[in-house]
């Protein structure tokens, strides 16, 4: 939309991206459920594999449908473009992929989804690519964990499982000073509670799966791209500042400029990688979307009351909740995520590991599944199920500690949630 700049949210979340059909008038975003598409002619398939013109191949790279929700995605982030693909952890791997090499490292906050630890502490070893994990409460250990093969700084505005916000300004302050990108994975958050590239962020990552879809039907990933980071500042991103083989010796950020990530990932990483969202979908995201910011108010309203709630229960250790007076990140609400702190954080029970289980197996309206971001109320004991592969020290540096279980607060009436927790809490103990 050439007037995103001055559109509202609520607007922008319904319009971004999309126009009526021009075929069939249709309003609703259509499902193209095509694997390929007809060239006009010769020369304008020829221009589409040079890249010197924008439209649709195959769908492993690029669908009508997909690049509607990418549109959208990166309107709503204030980013210039962005790519979507098949599961928030595709996303991860997006993001690195034309920063990394054989060799180099990225630095990564210790609070982070127990998958996520797995893949940076594990998969990416199989790349040639390493994790440094650092308390990103200590910036003064962020900077000293920065090195020569350092290629980005990773971090996520509202960490899951504990909820702790990032000061995302005083990290992205680190890694430019650096000359690194800072990608911020904003999935728990959302692009309505709060604008990393706004706060100084170069990429933003999203498993499209939990809020942006918001219930609990499809996988997806994003990475939208700022557009304001200079690839060509140092010789660290070859992928982005020197000449591309396959494409006889384009250089993607001098011929593309702040749309060279976001043509890349395309035109790299989603052609060798093959990490594609599937149409369906991304339909289902599309209308997910649409009503983001009602859920995302309704989300944080109840997130509030119950954590009120919860920290005053003799039944209770502690609830970590970013919004509450006492947590130690309430003072950065305000700056990082001023609509509010989510609807995500985790509660550590007196009767620790046990009544944990027992808490989870006698709730009747919270889920127990391994997901967060639906409408539906969610909880999970994350030592046992998410945060599992990981060493006791991790899942407590991780904010998952034995004792602990991550409530993922729906947008159902939250008296009857507080009715099903004290119930379920009695029978805990």
């Amino acid at each position: 939309m050439s007037d995103a700049k001055q559109l509202g949210f609520n607007t922008l979340q319904i319009h971004a991206g999309a126009t009526p059909d021009p075929t069939t008038g249709a309003r609703q975003t259509p499902i193209y459920q095509s694997t390929a598409y007809a060239f006009r002619d010769a020369e304008h398939a020829a221009k589409l594999f040079n890249l010197q013109e924008v439209g649709f191949i195959y769908s492993r790279l690029t669908n009508p449908t997909v690049a509607v929700l990418a549109e959208r995605i990166a309107t709503l982030e204030g980013g210039v473009g962005a790519v979507c693909c098949s599961s928030g952890h595709a996303a991860q791997i997006m993001a690195l992929f034309p920063l990394m090499g054989p060799g180099k490292n990225v630095v990564a906050s210790t609070r982070l989804y127990g998958g996520t630890i797995t893949q940076f502490s594990q998969t990416i070893k199989r790349f040639g690519w390493t994790a440094k994990f650092v308390d990103f409460d200590d910036e003064a250990a962020v900077a000293d964990a920065i090195d020569e093969d350092t290629r980005a700084v990773f971090c996520e505005s509202i960490a899951n499982p504990g909820g702790y916000i990032t000061d995302i300004p005083a990290i992205a302050k680190i890694a430019d000073a650096k000359g690194l990108p800072l990608i911020v994975d904003n999935t728990s958050a959302t692009p309505y509670l709060c604008n990393p590239i706004e706060l100084g962020a170069t990429l933003v990552v999203h498993s499209t799966t939990k809020y942006l879809t918001g219930n609990g039907t499809v996988t997806g990933g994003c990475v939208v791209d700022s557009g304001k980071f200079d690839w060509s500042a140092s010789d660290k991103f070859p992928s982005l500042s020197q000449p591309e083989p396959a494409y006889h010796g384009l250089v993607f950020h001098e011929a593309l400029g702040p749309m060279a990530f976001t043509f890349h990932s395309i035109a790299i990483g989603l052609r060798d990688l093959g990490m594609t969202m599937n149409p369906q979908g991304a339909h289902y995201t599309l209308m997910g979307i649409e009503t983001l910011s009602l859920r995302m108010e309704r989300h944080v309203e109840n997130a509030m009351e119950l954590a009120s709630w919860l920290e005053k229960d003799p039944r209770v250790e502690a609830v970590t909740y970013a919004g509450l007076p006492s947590s130690p990140y309430n003072d950065r609400v305000a700056t990082v995520c001023p609509k509010g702190a989510g609807a995500l954080f985790t509660v550590a029970l007196k009767g620790g590991y046990d009544a944990c289980i027992k808490l989870v197996d006698n709730l009747e309206i919270f889920s127990h599944v391994a997901n967060l971001g639906d409408t539906r109320s969610l909880i999970i004991h994350s030592a046992s199920t998410t945060h599992r592969q990981l060493t006791e020290e991790q899942q407590i540096k991780a904010g998952a500690s034995p004792n602990v279980v991550r409530l993922s607060i729906g947008i159902e009436d939250v008296n009857d949630l507080k009715a099903d927790l004290d119930q379920a809490l009695a029978k805990a103990q």
